[in-house]
C-alpha cells in the first residue's frame, strides 16, 4: 500500500484511468462483434454502418493512448478486409 501522500494520489490515478481504459477496450469490442455479425448475417450496408463504428472507437482510443496506434490500424485492416471481402461477387 502506498505511504506518502503522492503515491496515494497516484494510486486514485490509476484506478480511475485503468477503469477507463477497460471500458473504452470493451466498446472496441463489442463494436467488432456487432460487425462480425453483420457480416455472418451477409447484410453489407450493416457491416459497412458497424464498421464506421468500430474504426471510430479504434481511432478514438489510439490518439488517448489506451491502445497503441499500430493496434488501432490492424484491427480496421482486418476488418475492412472482411467487409470488402462481403461486398465481392461471391463468384469471384
Amino acid at each position: 500500500m502506498p505511504n506518502t501522500a503522492s503515491a496515494k494520489k497516484r494510486l486514485r490515478q490509476n484506478v480511475h484511468r485503468r477503469e477507463r481504459n477497460r471500458i473504452a477496450k470493451s466498446r472496441i469490442k463489442t463494436e467488432a462483434r456487432k460487425l462480425l455479425e453483420a457480416i455472418d448475417s451477409g447484410d453489407l450496408a450493416a457491416a459497412r454502418d458497424a464498421f464506421r463504428g468500430v474504426a471510430k472507437r479504434a481511432d478514438r482510443a489510439a490518439a488517448h493512448g489506451v491502445i497503441h496506434a499500430n493496434r488501432a490500424a490492424r484491427i480496421k485492416s482486418r476488418l475492412s478486409a472482411r467487409v470488402r471481402k462481403l461486398a465481392l461477387p461471391q463468384d469471384a
